[in-house]
């Protein structure tokens, strides 16, 4: 169930940012949880790999260049689905940051519907 919730809450999280920021569509509701799902497993799977192999210029840059892995994510994740776009890279950037904190305030208020 948390895995269902995390994809949903994703998508709803891809829409919001899709809606307030001018570089980004996402065509469809349905559009919007296979994006949720390609960023599920491009974060899981291609991540982790991207962070170990720049982890001296992470170090360098005092973590800065993980924004430019979630840039690469993102764009990734535009060309795989069709209907959804992102124009440039400052939208990228913009799309990962409200994506992140549309998805921690759903899920505050999951937790807190718990307690």
């Amino acid at each position: 169930m948390g895995f269902i919730f995390n994809i949903l809450a994703t998508a709803a999280a891809a829409l919001v940012a899709a809606y307030l920021l001018p570089g980004v569509s996402i065509s469809s509701v349905p559009t919007a949880i296979i994006v949720a799902l390609v960023l599920a497993l491009l974060n899981t799977f291609v991540k982790p790999i991207l962070i170990m192999l720049t982890i001296p210029v992470t170090l360098v840059t005092l973590g800065l260049f993980l924004l430019v892995i979630n840039i690469l994510i993102i764009k990734w994740t535009a060309s795989l689905v069709s209907g959804f776009q992102v124009d440039g890279w400052l939208a990228a950037l913009l799309f990962s940051l409200i994506v992140s904190v549309v998805n921690s305030v759903f899920h505050g208020l999951a937790k807190r519907s718990e307690a």
